[in-house]
């Protein structure tokens, strides 16, 4: 074979291998193609942002409190430290620890017989002294009558005995007075209404007028004060206030949470602390329920005066921006468009809007966190309400026919 000849076959066999190999290339390329047109056909469109759940509420128009907030302590009305007026042994204890007791109720009884004894005596000589006068009476008369018979020394004499007598007997019905009040002092009432501390003398141990140490302690808590402080800028506001008429003010849980008692304005303190620079004021309250116990710590809501057509959002929908305070407004689209707004006064749960909104438009109130300038938002219902216990309920029958 000439060498010609083996080039050709070289030649020949290189070109059928290139052949087999665009072959398989373009097998490849057509597999590839259709496997790509397959998966795109089958793969999903892309969803739409979905709504972010929320809350709204109605910009609104209408008379607002102006209310002022402060911090205060709660006062008895009266309290007073029962003590022994005499000395003496107890005998009976006519109370229980924490009782109502009223105005005269027993609370003590001190041994009364040495008392008794005095009162007894003081009436014996009373009586003694009396028969003694009326003797001296008769005798002046005597002398009197006898007139001339009798020496003008001896009838001036008998007038100032009987004079004498006379005062002696005062002087013994004075000592009665006194016996009789030394006896009603063995007998230990409550001087006022209120509530029973702790006793601190029990039955048996011996008390006197001297002593330091209180049978118990009576705290009258109907009614009751509340002094609390406010800053020496709304002392104005506070005296126009008082000067119009009586001044509300409500008594709440040191945490705000639960209101106690509702009351009013009695007294401003006559002088500012000048370290504080605050006033102190004086609030009284019914009680009745005893909501109120003294010592205890709570803050108070003073109503004085009222913004006739405030505009009005509930407090959750103002927010802190960097820019200051906004809030989201909800467009006819369903849009949330932020809105920077100025505030004023807040009371029972709504606040005064000065700036930047105006009665009728929508706003959110709740769950303002996964909201964005211009996101798509949805009402959700209060998980209360009869149409959201619907949806739940349809959601769970989807969920388990899956």
């Amino acid at each position: 074979m000439s060498s010609e000849q083996g080039a050709g076959r070289q030649k020949r066999r290189r070109g059928g291998w290139l052949l087999a190999l665009i072959l398989l290339a373009g097998a490849g390329g057509a597999y590839a193609w259709h496997s790509h047109e397959r998966t795109a056909a089958t793969k999903p469109a892309a969803r739409a942002p979905a709504a972010v759940p929320v809350t709204l509420a109605q910009v609104e128009q209408g008379p607002l409190a102006v209310v002022l907030g402060g911090l205060g302590t709660v006062q008895a009305y009266n309290t007073v430290q029962v003590r022994s007026r005499v000395d003496g042994e107890i005998l009976k204890i006519g109370f229980r620890e924490g009782q109502v007791v009223r105005k005269g109720d027993l609370l003590a009884q001190v041994d009364p017989r040495p008392y008794q004894a005095a009162l007894d005596q003081a009436k014996a000589k009373k009586a003694q002294d009396e028969a003694t006068v009326k003797n001296a009476r008769a005798d002046l008369e005597r002398y009197t009558k006898l007139g001339d018979y009798a020496s003008r020394q001896q009838t001036e004499t008998q007038g100032a005995q009987v004079s004498q007598l006379t005062a002696q007997i005062a002087g013994d019905q004075a000592a009665i007075d006194n016996a009789t009040t030394q006896l009603s002092y063995a007998t230990i009432q409550a001087p006022i209404d209120g509530v029973t501390g702790f006793r601190l003398i029990d039955v048996g141990n011996i008390v006197n007028a001297a002593q330091q140490t209180a049978i118990v302690t009576i705290t009258q808590v109907e009614p009751i004060f509340v002094v609390y402080t406010a800053p020496e800028e709304q002392l104005g506001a506070v005296m126009r206030a008082l000067a119009a008429g009586p001044v509300p003010v409500e008594a709440w849980s040191s945490d705000g949470m639960a209101r106690l008692s509702e009351g009013r304005l009695d007294l401003i303190n006559n002088q500012v602390d000048i370290a504080t620079g605050t006033i102190r004021l004086k609030a009284s309250f019914a009680n009745k329920d005893h909501a109120l116990w003294p010592g205890v710590s709570v803050s108070t809501k003073t109503r004085i005066g009222t913004i006739a057509n405030a505009v009005t959002v509930p407090d959750d929908a103002v927010q802190h921006g960097p820019k200051g305070l906004y809030a989201f407004v909800v467009d006819d689209r369903k849009r949330a468009r932020v809105q920077p707004i100025a505030v004023g006064r807040s009371d029972d749960g709504r606040t005064e809007v000065t700036k930047g909104l105006t009665p009728g438009q929508t706003v959110i109130w709740r769950g303002q966190s996964r909201v964005q300038e211009g996101a798509l938002v949805a009402e959700s219902r209060p998980a209360g309400h009869p149409e959201a216990h619907q949806a739940s309920n349809a959601a769970l029958a989807a969920s388990e026919a899956r």
